[in-house]
C-alpha cells in the first residue's frame, strides 16, 4: 500500500513501486488523503488518485478525514492521516510512505532545537512497522526530477512555502543558511548522524529490555534492583514499562522526576504523570496507580 498526497515524493514513490510490483506481480494499493484543509482539496486528491490508477496501482481509494484536537494544525493532519491509513491498511502489508533524506534531515534539526533528546535525534526509521520509508536514502531534488522524466504531474502544497509552519522555515531558511556556512553536506551529515543515533539507541533498548525482566518484581519493578544502573539504562526501562501501563504522553521531564524515585530516593511521595496516573515506590517497588492513596503510605520504603 502507498500512501499519496500528489507531490512530487509520493508519486514518484508510487511510481517506483509499481514499477517493481509489476515485476513480481504484486498488487498495489494506493490511498490518498484528503485532509480538506484548503480549498479545492478534493480536486486535487482526486487528480492524484487518477495518476495512480495511471501508475498502475490496482485499487485506489480517496480518503477524507477531519483534523482536530491538540497540537495544532500539522499535528492534528499528522494524526488523523496515520489513523486512515492504519485503517485501510491491507492485513500483513506494509504502508509505504514518500519521506526523503531531506525530510529525514529536517526531523533531526528539528529534535535538536527542541531538545528531545537522542530519541528524536534517531529520526524516522525506514522501516517502523506497518509504516516504511524506502526513500530516506534519496534527496527531494531527486524525486522531483524523477517526475519530470515519468510525465507525472505533482502537486506543489502552498502550505510549503508557508513560513508559518516551522518545518518551512527550517527547509527554505535554516538549511540553507547552514548549506551555505558549513559548505555544503549537511543534509548528508545530519541524516548520517540519526543512523549513528538510532543504532546507539537499538543497542541501548535491547540491552534495557534485558534489564527491565530482572527487575520486574509481582507487575511494578524493583527500585533498589534499577538503582544500580546508569540512569540512561534506568529510564529507557521506566518509559517502556509506564507505556505499557497505560501512561499517555512521557516527557523527559516525567521520566527523569520518575528516575529520582530510583536513583534519588530520600523517602519522598509519589510523581503525578499524564493521564491521572502517579508512579508511587512501597517497600522497595515502585507501582502505577490511578489517582493516590495519600502520601506517606505511597513513599513508604520500610
Amino acid at each position: 500500500m502507498v500512501a499519496c498526497s500528489g507531490g512530487p515524493d509520493s508519486l514518484a514513490l508510487a511510481a517506483a513501486t509499481t514499477h517493481v510490483a509489476r515485476h513480481r506481480e504484486v498488487p498495489v494499493r494506493g490511498v490518498v488523503v484528503d485532509h480538506g484543509l484548503q480549498a479545492g482539496s478534493d480536486r486535487v486528491a482526486s487528480e492524484a488518485a487518477a495518476q495512480l490508477t495511471e501508475l498502475g496501482c490496482s485499487e485506489v481509494e480517496v480518503a477524507r478525514v477531519h483534523p482536530d484536537g491538540a497540537g495544532g494544525t500539522e499535528a492534528a493532519a499528522r494524526r488523523a492521516r496515520y489513523e486512515a491509513l492504519r485503517a485501510r491498511r491491507p492485513p500483513g502489508s506494509p504502508v509505504l510512505l514518500g519521506h526523503t533524506l531531506d525530510d529525514q534531515a529536517e526531523t533531526v534539526l528539528l529534535g535538536l532545537g527542541r531538545g528531545s533528546g537522542a530519541r528524536s535525534l534517531a529520526g524516522m526509521r525506514p522501516l517502523d512497522g506497518p509504516w516504511a520509508r524506502p526513500f530516506l536514502e534519496i534527496t527531494r531534488g531527486t524525486t522531483e526530477q524523477a517526475c519530470a522524466e515519468l510525465g507525472l504531474r505533482p502537486w506543489r502544497d502552498p502550505h510549503n512555502a508557508d513560513p508559518g509552519f516551522t518545518r518551512i522555515r527550517l527547509r527554505t531558511e535554516v538549511l540553507p543558511l547552514l548549506e551555505e556556512v558549513l559548505q555544503g553536506g549537511v543534509a548528508n551529515a545530519l541524516s548520517r548522524t540519526a543512523v549513528q543515533l538510532r543504532e546507539d539507541a537499538d543497542a541501548l533498548d535491547a540491552v534495557a529490555a534485558d534489564l527491565r525482566e530482572r527487575v520486574a518484581d509481582s507487575g511494578g519493578l524493583d527500585a533498589r534492583s534499577l538503582a544500580a544502573h546508569p540512569p540512561a539504562l534506568r529510564r529507557r526501562v521506566l518509559r517502556d514499562w509506564l507505556t505499557d501501563q497505560g501512561v499517555p504522553e512521557l516527557s523527559d521531564a516525567h521520566l527523569r522526576a520518575s528516575d529520582a524515585l530510583v536513583g534519588d530516593w530520600r523517602g519522598q511521595g509519589g510523581h503525578a504523570l499524564p493521564g491521572n496516573f502517579e508512579l508511587v515506590r512501597i517497600r522497595g517497588t515502585l507501582l502505577v496507580e490511578c489517582g493516590g492513596r495519600g502520601t506517606d503510605q505511597r513513599s513508604s520504603d520500610g
